[in-house]
């Protein structure tokens, strides 16, 4: 198996794995927690939700790094996609916006939750709500330039 069909493989595999979970999260769980879980059942939800999720995105994160600059380095920058280079850029304050959101105002997540602090619980999922939708929106534009803009 040629090298450059392995980070491939591992480039568009992370790239699923984050933006699938990001657009099932923002898209069907949360609409759902919302109509069926009350405030405090609702923030101890997402609390385990993102214990769960984050740590596989902070490897798809990684990996979408690492594969992206081994696809680049084979290809050569001269020779790469036009998208490509959109791409990464994306891809990098992607990656900006998922360390903000787990350096900020996931812990204010979790030690609301951990002290029963359901107000400021409800705020810090509020940002974590609008970071992850900018990151969503950003990874489906990613998505256009990967095939769009080749």
């Amino acid at each position: 198996m040629r090298p450059e069909a392995v980070f491939l493989f591992l480039h568009i595999l992370a790239a699923v794995v984050w933006v699938g979970g990001m657009f099932f999260a923002h898209q069907c769980l949360r609409p759902a927690a919302m109509a069926v879980l009350e405030p405090p059942q609702r923030l101890r939800l997402w609390d385990a939700v993102f214990a769960r999720f984050f740590p596989w995105v902070g490897a798809a994160v990684a990996i979408l790094v690492l594969s992206g600059l081994a696809l680049l380095h084979r290809v050569g920058m001269s020779t790469a996609p036009r998208g490509w280079i959109g791409m990464s850029a994306i891809g990098l304050v992607m990656a900006a916006i998922y360390i903000y959101i787990v350096a900020v105002p996931y812990r204010r997540l979790r030690s609301s939750v951990a002290a029963q602090a359901w107000p400021a619980g409800a705020q810090a999922l509020a940002s974590i709500r609008q970071a992850v939708g900018v990151n969503l929106i950003l990874g489906l534009a990613t998505i256009a330039l990967a095939t769009v803009a080749v």
